[in-house]
């Protein structure tokens, strides 16, 4: 399965380039999609191989941590059912961010700026996950738990 999954990886999205990282969020997203594969294509890639790749797939990353880059987004609305999504959103690109960052080697200059856009996306969600409001309580809880738990890191 893992030899399907990875041919299958390098047939779909080893020629992606500049995933519109602009277009986000949408309102309602709780999953970057350009986040989502950059963290899946470095699960099945070498960090020399992957690096390379998402040179071409996030040109804009920084290579600093103090470049304003890829800042969370902002939930106005709790108690709405769609904005709620948001603060998944910002979870999910918190772990992803931390996957990224781990696929790249420990030199990557870009491992400083995704780790602090993976701190400030975490700063600003896991205080959402307190069950207040339905709309985010009964599932953003899962999604600390992906993240807290750095269950996609092992």
């Amino acid at each position: 399965m893992r030899d399907l999954l990875k041919d299958a990886a390098q047939r779909f999205y080893a020629s992606d380039r500049n995933c519109p990282l602009s277009y986000e969020p949408s309102g309602e997203d709780f999953l970057s999609p350009c986040l989502a594969e950059a963290d899946y294509m470095r699960r099945i890639m070498d960090k020399k191989t992957f690096g390379h790749w998402l040179t071409g797939f996030l040109p804009g990353i920084p290579a600093s941590a103090t470049a304003a880059w890829l800042r969370p987004a902002v939930v106005t609305d709790r108690a709405d059912p769609k904005l709620a999504h948001i603060d998944g959103l910002n979870l999910s690109r918190a772990w992803m961010l931390e996957g990224i960052a781990h696929g790249l080697a420990p030199t990557d200059r870009r491992v400083p700026a995704l780790m602090r856009a993976a701190a400030l996306h975490r700063e600003a969600a896991l205080p959402a996950v307190t069950g207040e409001h339905y709309e985010g309580g009964h599932w953003l809880g899962t999604f600390a738990v992906y993240l807290t738990s750095r269950a996609g890191l092992r």
